[in-house]
């Protein structure tokens, strides 16, 4: 009895310890732009307080990492011992460029600029909840590699298309019995079947490492010649709807403090911390430069006139830009997060359908060919 409790604990341990390995694993990846997102709510909330209580931001942030606490993480610590050196907020952020996500570093160096950080603080904010999103998506394709994509669908097609469906043909011409048309055009098409799962899953893998590998990757892989990154970021319409808002955020901070229209449109630019969407700005300052209004020049970064419109409106306020653009800024906000969530659930269910027709056709085309075979056994 004790051997075999002893046996048991010891198979239960074999299997529970990579299932949980798995599990937990799987909770990290998932949840590390959740966990970016709290580490910059974080940071935000000890400057507010320190605004609060009178204190500047390199001074509240000199002041907690004197304290040693190791939750505030390495890179904490790192940018108030560059402060401690005498620079100012700005540009120790620039020395820990893994601190902060780049737009609200950008939205930060904004505020220092007008001389008051508070009043980006609620734009920083409204940023962080991109990574709710992004979670969200991700838990979508993480059910479709573990109930679909698995790596080794692509190898069973390859094996069964390759050695199983050639021996029932090969049965079938021995009993000379003509092969069923739909398991031989299987056995044709094995490569280019193969090839389509194959690619389903890759895709899925790139998007997968991408999401994993997060800023850090995607700031290796970009190119200041050759900006794939940003150019792809720019052409997913939720992605271009964030950088809208961000943009709109900010300008509408930066001119109720006073701030010139040609800094207010380079700085809010840079809040996006996009290069496509700063190209476009630089031909808005151009115009800008050029004697055209503010209004006129923003149509360089408005493909459908809203922004316009909703610029033209503010312009007219009494309660600031800011004020103004709230509500559609909390519009594109929320088009954003339909729009990213909508694509996640198209794809995923794509993929699944494309992967349910290729098992399916896998199964009737081996039952195709036993069917055969049983046919003519029973004639026989």
């Amino acid at each position: 009895m004790i051997a075999f409790l002893l046996w048991l604990l010891i198979w239960l341990v074999l299997w529970l310890a990579p299932l949980v390995l798995l599990s937990w694993l799987a909770c990290f990846l998932v949840s590390l732009p959740l966990r970016r997102q709290e580490r910059a709510r974080f940071f935000l909330d000890l400057l507010e307080l320190g605004l609060k209580e009178g204190r500047t931001p390199e001074q509240t942030i000199v002041a907690v990492s004197r304290s040693r606490d190791p939750s505030m993480g390495a890179r904490f610590h790192l940018l108030a011992a560059h402060l401690e050196t005498g620079l100012r907020l700005g540009q120790a952020l620039d020395r820990v460029p893994r601190l902060l996500p780049l737009q609200t570093a950008a939205m930060l160096k904004s505020g220092e600029e007008i001389g008051d950080v508070r009043k980006v603080l609620p734009a920083c904010r409204h940023r962080l909840k991109d990574g709710l999103s992004q979670t969200c998506g991700a838990m979508n394709y993480l059910i479709l590699i573990a109930l679909a994509l698995t790596p080794a669908a692509p190898a069973i097609f390859q094996v069964l298309a390759r050695f199983v469906f050639p021996k029932f043909l090969q049965l079938l011409q021995d009993m000379e019995v003509p092969p069923p048309a739909f398991t031989a055009y299987l056995i044709h098409q094995a490569d280019f079947l193969a090839a389509i799962m194959s690619a389903g899953a890759a895709m899925i893998y790139v998007a997968g490492i991408v999401y994993i590998g997060g800023p850090r990757l995607t700031g290796w892989l970009q190119s200041s010649v050759l900006p794939i990154c940003d150019w792809l970021a720019f052409r997913l319409p939720w992605r271009r709807k964030q950088m809208q808002r961000d943009f709109a955020s900010m300008l509408g901070v930066l001119l109720d403090a006073d701030v010139p229209e040609e800094r207010a449109v380079a700085l809010a630019a840079a809040a996006t911390a996009n290069v496509i969407f700063k190209t476009r700005a630089t031909r808005a300052l151009t115009d800008l430069r050029a004697g055209r209004k503010l209004l006129e020049a923003m149509r360089r970064l408005d493909d459908d006139g809203e922004f316009h419109w909703r610029l033209t409106n503010a312009s007219r306020s009494t309660s600031g830009f800011r004020a103004a653009l709230n509500g559609w800024i909390e519009a594109l906000d929320a088009k954003a997060f339909q729009q990213q969530q909508a694509a996640a659930q198209v794809i995923t269910t794509a993929l699944v359908l494309v992967n349910g027709t290729l098992v399916g056709s896998l199964v009737v085309g081996t039952f195709q060919a036993l069917i055969a075979i049983v046919n003519t056994g029973v004639m026989w």
